[in-house]
Order: structure tokens, then C-alpha cells, then sequence
């Protein structure tokens, strides 16, 4: 059985680990199973719910994306990381939801009771970031919001880093113009 507390010693590799987790699970160990679940849950969750903007819907994806992840980890190529495999499995649920909201016409309200500036200010970025097309919504989030490099949110979208750069520059700029828009007051 895997101890996370054996494993928090800075010596040890993350990536390492995460590989020796992997090769575990491909055996059918529940417990590095659970350590993976422990270590991406919550980054996964609210990566789904700054794409979604739904918290529940968040929760269902995520749960969907570790599933697909396990169902299909012999597909994992060794030499990958596993965190960049499981982030393009969410996301691209993630935007098959969104395509599918689109293509119902579904629209839902989810302006939140003001409690001061700090939610006043986050109802206004997520009604902002929903003008932004998705892959430029996406880039905006993976990066600005989810912290993720360059590199890793070329990964995660499967684009060249140039391709996430010239992306992300064009988001910040929309998003700029749209915030300064709302902002006229």
C-alpha cells in the first residue's frame, strides 16, 4: 500500500512519482489510484468550473475525465505525464459540453447574490469570459487562472506554444477591451 507522507520528502521527483503512481494503477493498485485522484482533484475541479461556470457540472466532468483516464491508461504513453493527459481528457469534455449548451440554445443565470467587490468583480470577469470565443477562453484560464506554463497548456490543447502564446495575447487583449467596456462607469 502507497503512503502520500512517505512521498512528500523533497527528493523525491514528482514526475517520478507520478510515473511509479501510474505504473501501480496499470496493475491494479486502488490505492495509487486514489493517490492520483488526491493529487489532481481539486486543480481538475476547478479547472472544469473556470471553463463551465458551473460548479456541479465541474464536479461531474472531472469525475467523467478520471474515469476516461483510467478506463483508457493503458493508452498513456510512458514517457507523458499522466496531469497533461487527464487536463486534455477535461478539457476537451469540457468544450463538448459547451458545443452541446450552444447548440441547445440553453442559456442559464448564474449571476450570484453581490457580497462585496470581490464577488461583484468575479461575476463580472466570468460574464466576460464567456464573450471570449473557447479556445481563447481556454487558453485565458489554463494559463492566467489555472497557472499553468506555456508548454503546459500547449499540451493540454494539443497546439504548437506559439499557437498558446499568439492565443493568449489576443485573450488578454479582448478581455482588456471588454473590461474597460464594463467598466465605463
Amino acid at each position: 500500500m502507497l503512503d502520500a507522507a512517505r512521498f512528500s520528502s523533497a527528493a523525491v521527483d514528482p514526475a517520478a512519482l507520478e510515473r511509479q503512481w501510474v505504473a501501480r494503477v496499470r496493475k491494479g493498485d486502488e490505492a495509487a489510484l486514489g493517490l492520483l485522484i488526491e493529487r489532481h482533484r481539486m486543480r481538475l475541479v476547478r479547472t472544469a468550473a473556470n471553463l463551465l461556470r458551473d460548479r456541479h457540472e465541474a464536479e461531474d466532468v472531472s469525475q467523467e475525465a478520471f474515469l476516461k483516464a483510467f478506463r483508457e491508461i493503458a493508452k498513456l504513453r510512458d514517457d507523458r505525464a499522466f496531469s497533461g493527459y487527464l487536463y486534455r481528457i477535461c478539457v476537451r469534455l469540457c468544450m463538448d459540453r459547451l458545443r452541446l449548451k450552444r447548440a441547445e440554445l440553453v442559456e442559464f443565470d448564474r449571476a450570484e447574490p453581490c457580497q462585496g467587490p470581490a464577488v461583484e468583480n468575479r461575476v463580472v470577469i466570468e460574464r466576460l469570459l464567456d464573450q471570449l470565443p473557447a479556445d481563447l477562453r481556454t487558453t485565458l484560464v489554463l494559463r492566467e487562472m489555472e497557472q499553468l506554463s506555456y508548454d503546459e497548456v500547449a499540451a493540454v490543447m494539443q497546439v504548437p506554444v506559439g499557437t498558446v502564446r499568439s492565443r493568449l495575447h489576443t485573450a488578454r487583449e479582448r478581455f482588456r477591451h471588454l473590461w474597460l467596456e464594463a467598466n465605463k462607469d
